[in-house]
């Protein structure tokens, strides 16, 4: 199965991301690793641009033709890159799920935007201004909202994997 998680930075993605992963034995591809690699590699400067969701792709179907369940990470904010990581499970053969991951407190957003540390050594992290001008588009489809506002990750994996439970 594909779990595709995606939200603005700093709602709290990748934590629970990494816990889901860990507890189902699922791969995690995270787009800003692979935009950070391409980065030190000299092939890309940021913004990266579509490299890094067009290589996340193509890892992902790679994954899953293997049989291996992949949860893909990234701020997923275009209806072309939603599609994009749907048609790699549509061509892989297997089921997905998208997760859109909010923080439905603006003030503790902001917090977490001013506070947060980076965890992929030379990865840039946007301010709130960033966060808050950065194009992300409505989604106009089903998928399941994870508010992880006031809520620990653990507390935030619990609701997603409830809800997986449902859709799956």
């Amino acid at each position: 199965m594909l779990v595709v998680i995606g939200g603005l930075p700093a709602t709290g993605k990748t934590t629970p991301a990494r816990l889901l992963a860990a507890r189902t034995g699922a791969v995690h591809v995270r787009v800003d690793t692979i935009e950070q690699a391409l980065v030190r590699s000299g092939l890309a400067r940021h913004p990266v641009g579509p490299a890094g969701y067009v290589v996340g792709y193509a890892l992902a179907e790679e994954h899953l033709r293997q049989g291996l369940s992949v949860i893909a990470e990234s701020v997923n904010p275009l209806a072309v890159t939603r599609d994009a990581w749907r048609d790699a499970a549509v061509r892989a053969g297997v089921p997905w799920a998208e997760v859109e991951v909010v923080c439905s407190d603006a003030a503790e957003h902001r917090r977490r935007v001013a506070s947060r540390s980076v965890d992929i050594p030379g990865l840039p992290l946007p301010d709130w201004a960033e966060v808050t001008g950065r194009q992300y588009e409505p989604w106009g489809r089903e998928r399941i909202v994870v508010d992880t506002s006031g809520a620990a990750p653990k507390e935030s994996l619990a609701v997603l994997v409830s809800a997986l439970a449902v859709t799956s």
